[in-house]
């Protein structure tokens, strides 16, 4: 009987709880995967775990003790991965949580609102790719890239093919750093970018490929890459790299993605 009074004392709020508990705690290993910050964070979540069982069975002194671990540890996570804990805040801040409900009231652009900026970063990433010029090219969506904007060149202008190749034209004083493409223009130039830190990026994945990850992973902006070795051809999105694509597929997943 008592079993049964408890259960029906479970409320929606407590699986509310539990629920929006496991979605933080499964977005935030996704973002510490891969880095030095996991075996922390899985140490602490031990830990924790370990004090709220004794705090259970009413073990003052090791109670006590365990929560000024816990705390002592905090302070040390917060000073030893700041740039994941930004990370993260600028994941909820963002993230998927904003854009459920903004996905919800906002009105969407259609697909063919982007076609100006899509086929001019096609046919300029196509005849880049063939000349094998390196370029970087962001595509800004829901997040402010205003700290990004902030250290590059000024343009404001209509994309055109013509004018990226110019841009990234290797005598170019253009040519380094990524161009970031906001509200259906060329805003700015010469961008610098964050640095992705994943240890497990290939080797042979360079500057230009890392600084891409490394705004994707703290934005929900689109990067385009043009490899000045390969030319090969990439897109990066939610930190996550997809390699080896034509004019064709770059085409394709822009299109899908901007207009989401």
């Amino acid at each position: 009987m008592t079993g049964a009074l408890s259960f029906l004392s479970f409320r929606i709020v407590d699986a509310l709880d539990i629920l929006i508990f496991a979605f933080v705690l499964y977005e935030l290993y996704k973002l510490t995967k891969g880095t030095a910050a996991v075996k922390l964070f899985w140490m602490v979540a031990i830990f924790y775990f370990i004090w709220k069982m004794v705090a259970y069975v009413h073990a003052t002194l090791l109670s006590e003790l365990l929560g000024e671990v816990i705390n002592v540890g905090i302070l040390a996570i917060i000073i030893l991965f700041a740039p994941e804990i930004r990370k993260f805040l600028l994941f909820i801040g963002n993230g998927k949580l904003i854009h459920f409900f903004s996905d919800k009231l906002v009105k969407k652009e259609n697909s063919t609102a982007f076609t100006t900026e899509v086929e001019a970063v096609k046919t300029a990433c196509q005849h880049m790719s063939e000349t094998k010029t390196g370029a970087l090219i962001i595509f800004a969506r829901q997040t402010p890239l205003d700290e990004f904007l902030s250290t590059g060149e000024t343009i404001d202008a209509r994309p055109s093919s013509e004018l990226l190749e110019n841009i990234f034209f290797k005598n170019s004083p253009l040519h380094d750093g990524a161009v970031i493409i906001k509200d259906h223009r060329i805003t700015a130039a010469r961008c610098i970018l964050p640095v992705s830190k994943n240890p497990d990026l290939p080797q042979e994945v360079g500057l230009r490929h890392r600084s891409a990850l490394g705004s994707t992973e703290m934005t929900d902006a689109i990067a385009v890459i043009v490899s000045e070795q390969t030319g090969t051809i990439s897109v990066c999105k939610d930190g996550q790299l997809i390699r080896g694509l034509n004019s064709s597929t770059l085409r394709q997943l822009l299109i899908e993605n901007l207009s989401k």
